[in-house]
Formats: C-alpha cells, structure tokens, sequence
C-alpha cells in the first residue's frame, strides 16, 4: 500500500525527483539558504556604497582587511563545530543568530555615523529622514579615486563603512559555508546530485527577493539593516530542522547505491595518495573528535586540509575561482562609480544588476542544474565557469564597454550557480564528517579571502600601472582561467573515483 504523499513532497515533486525521507531536509535547507541570501542581498548594495563613498582606490585595501578579519574568524567557527556537546546544528543556529544581532548592532553604528549624527526618524517613512536628507545634499559630489580622499570624512563615519564593509563579507562566506556543510552531513553523493541544484534554487529566489526589496527600500537606507536581521533570524529558525531523516530503512538506501553499482563494469579504484595521513573518507566518517576542545582544535582545518591531496586541490580550485570573480567585481564597481554619481541611485542599480542575475540563475537551477549533474557530471560542472570566465576576459578586452562588463557578469555568475557552485559541493560527499565542518569552512571561508585579497593587489597594482584600461586588465586574467579549467577537469575526475569507492562500500 502506497503511503499518501505530504503536500511539501507533492510540490517539490514537481521540480525534482525526491524520496520522501528527503522532503523535510530538502524543505528546511531550501529555506535556510533563502533567509540567509535574502538578508545578505538586503545589505549588499549598502554595502558597496559605502564603500565607494570612501574612495574606489581604497576597495582593494579593504579586500586585504577581509582576509586579516576572517583568519581570525574562520578557526572561531570551526571551534563551535568543535564542541563535543554542542550539536552541529544548534551550532548553525548559534552561528546565524550571532550574524542577526550584529546587523542590529551595525544599524545603530550607522545611524550614529551618519553626517547629522542622528538616529533616522520613523518620519522617514512619510517625509525624506534626516539621514536621507544628508545622502542628498552628497549625491552630486563626485566619486573619489584617490585613497587620500577619504579623510574629508570623520574617523567614525570611516571605520563604520570599513567595519562594515568587512563584516559583511565575513557574514557571507561564513553562514553559507556553513550552511553547507550541514547540509552536505545529512546528504551523500547520490541525493546530492538530485537535490542540490532545487537547494541552491532556494539561495537564488533568496537573492532575487532581498534584491528586489534593496531596489525598491533603497531610499530608507540604514534601516535595511533591521530587515536583514530579521531574515537571519528566520534562517536560524529552518536550519535547526535540517536533519537526516533516520526513520527510512538503511536498506532502502543499499538498495539504491547497489543499483548503480552493479550497473558498472569497472570501478576506478583511487590511490592511496590522496590522504598523507588518514585512510579512505568513509572509514574516517565516524572518527568525530570527542574529546574536550583544545585550543588546537582551532587549527583542525589546516591540518585536516594539508594532510589530503584532495582537499588541497580543491582549494586551489577554489582560489583560481576567487581570484577571476574578484577581477570582474572591481571591473564592475569600477565602472559604476564613474557613471553613477548619487548613493541611492548606486545602491538601486547595484540591486537591479543582482536581481537581474537572479531571475536567470533561478529558472537554471530549477531546470538544468540536476539534469547537468546526473548526466554531464561533476567534471563538466566544474569546468564550466572557468571556461566561461576565460571566453569573458576575451570578450571584455575586445569590447571593454558598460554593456559587455554587464553581459559577461551575467553570464559568468548564471554558470557559476546553476552548474559549477552545485557541483563544487559535490566535492565534499565525499570526505570524512570532520573533514565536512573544519575542512570545508576553511576552505570555503580562508581560501576565498586569500584569493580576494590576492586579486585585489594584483588589480590595484595593474589599475595603476596600466592607466584603469579595462581591456588590457583582463588579459592578465587569461592564463588564471587556464589553469583553473585544468584543476577544475582534474578534480572532478578524482571526485567521480571517490564517489564510486564510497559506493562500493556502502553495497
């Protein structure tokens, strides 16, 4: 007798094949990202604006303050995973409700920096706020280049747009890195190729809606910040119940991965290499430390990462991957602030571009994203975006315009999320649970900034030295789109290896 199916699992079955012990984990972690991203793409455009207020000479500099931020940041996260007696994901919660309060924290900051020293009015709402007001009376000053400029503003109102600036990013990478990595525990390869194109689905209409609301809520300013944290809040809410679903029969899962399996002839069994100093992921799944947490414990994820071959490639995948998407946002900024002049206006358009990426990424992952994993593979996905990036850097030295710079944003950031994002997280089904929460987030958070900060001094180093032409900029990033499409191409043949390994043990 067929058990009737809940109406969550009626509805996602229409955009993926599901079982139903995966409806409420799908439901739940399809959520979380929606919150997490709506509340990231509220503040974003505030963000950025704040920044070029400072001077767009001064934005690489604050791409190197990121990575000083989260190298202090990224092992404090990896200690919560730590702790022998806080679940992982009460850990997540902890982690997303600490993000919510300091969004709380920054709209008092901001408000107190403002150049009226005021807190904004609920007048706002009905008549132009004072801190409006003031945005007004700067919106024809034109968008300083020079670094020194910024001390025309005070030091509060300085450090305020630089701590927030940083904080920002670090709430980024951190709560999806995160996120992730809880999602990925409670999943396996197999589920992982079905379902992660619909779970990034959720992050993408989370960054069309927070986008959405940025463009239209742009003139209230500071208070997108309250928003933001009230989405984060909500994002706590749902990832509590991202849970792996024990009450199917284990036997239903063998069952599955022993179909595929026997539907091979051969196996590629991976070498030994790979791990210096531990065995195969699936043996060293359960091996979760204990222990009471020792201060060490904050260095887990550098050893863990330096002890595998794999996970060292696949940071170096992902620093090649930072380093060309850094590269197109200085490009971007770079080109917005010389034709926009007013912040309420940089702060829509700089949401009207993010919406408009969104509405893409969301129709390809809703409809592409499971077929290009299942079929294509992960080897394909990984090396799409890289592929793109260097078929951009040629277009963009060929036509550096506006409309190309845009045209190739979109395209680069559509194949990053429908095909090679889903993709890259399929590369960490494939390791240990230890190697899930430290490891990933090191990688994910660490690497990322290493290759921001590295791509900000190589930009501000040839913006100089080449007289800020775009087109001879982008030729530098040529060979990285080279290299990064060779990584890509080998580390999806490891992780298809190491993917049939694990099922052979699981049958």
């Amino acid at each position: 007798m067929i058990a009737a199916r809940s109406p969550i699992q009626s509805f996602l079955s229409f955009f993926l094949n599901i079982h139903p012990h995966e409806t409420y984990s799908v439901f739940y972690s399809t959520s979380s990202f929606f919150f997490v991203l709506s509340a990231y793409f509220v503040v974003l455009p505030l963000r950025d604006e704040g920044a070029i207020s400072l001077g767009i000479g001064n934005i690489p500099g604050l791409f190197v303050g990121s990575l000083i931020l989260t190298l202090i940041a990224a092992p404090l996260s990896t200690l919560i995973f730590s702790l022998p007696n806080l679940p992982k994901a009460k850990a997540l919660v902890l982690i997303h409700r600490f993000f919510s309060a300091s969004l709380v924290l920054f709209f008092i900051l901001w408000a107190l920096s403002s150049p009226a020293n005021t807190f904004p009015t609920f007048k706002g709402f009905f008549s132009v706020s004072s801190t409006i007001k003031d945005e007004i009376k700067v919106e024809t000053e034109p968008v300083s280049t020079n670094p020194s400029d910024w001390d025309k503003h005070g030091w509060f109102y300085i450090s305020v747009r630089i701590g927030f600036f940083l904080w920002v990013a670090l709430l980024n990478l951190i709560t999806i890195s995160s996120t992730w990595a809880r999602v990925i525990d409670v999943m396996d390869n197999e589920s992982g190729s079905r379902l992660f194109g619909f779970i990034g689905a959720g992050a993408t209409l989370g960054q069309l809606f927070g986008s959405l609301f940025a463009t239209a809520m742009a003139w209230v300013g500071p208070y997108l910040l309250l928003f933001a944290a009230l989405l984060m809040e909500l994002a706590a809410q749902t990832s509590k119940r991202i849970n792996k679903d024990v009450s199917v029969p284990s036997e239903e899962m063998v069952s599955l991965r022993k179909t595929k399996v026997d539907d091979q002839d051969e196996i590629n069994e991976p070498d030994s290499s790979d791990h210096k100093q531990s065995s195969s992921p699936i043996t060293s799944t359960s091996n979760l430390d204990s222990t009471k947490p020792r201060f060490w414990a904050l260095l887990d994820g550098f050893s863990l990462i330096w002890s595998s071959n794999y996970l060292l490639v696949v940071s170096l995948f992902l620093f090649l991957g930072a380093i060309t998407s850094s590269f197109f946002y200085f490009q971007k900024v770079t080109v917005i602030a010389s034709t926009v002049t007013t912040p309420t206006e940089r702060r829509r358009l700089f949401a009207q571009i993010n919406s408009f990426i969104a509405v893409f990424i969301l129709a390809g992952q809703l409809t592409l994203t499971g077929r290009i994993l299942t079929v294509a593979g992960v080897t394909v996905a990984l090396c799409s975006a890289p592929f793109i990036s260097f078929l951009n850097t040629i277009t963009i030295a060929v036509w550096p315009t506006y409309f190309s710079v845009a045209l190739s944003e979109t395209i680069r950031k559509v194949v990053t999320y429908v095909v090679t994002r889903p993709g890259r997280e399929l590369l960490f089904t494939v390791v240990s649970q230890d190697e899930k929460y430290k490891a990933k987030v090191c990688i994910d958070v660490l690497v990322q900034r290493f290759g921001d900060a590295t791509a900000a001094g190589m930009y501000k180093l040839l913006y100089s030295n080449l007289n800020g032409k775009t087109t001879h900029i982008s030729l530098y990033a040529m060979p990285i789109s080279v290299l990064w499409i060779f990584t890509g191409f080998h580390l999806g043949r490891r992780q298809t290896q190491l993917a049939k390994s694990q099922n052979l043990s699981f049958s």
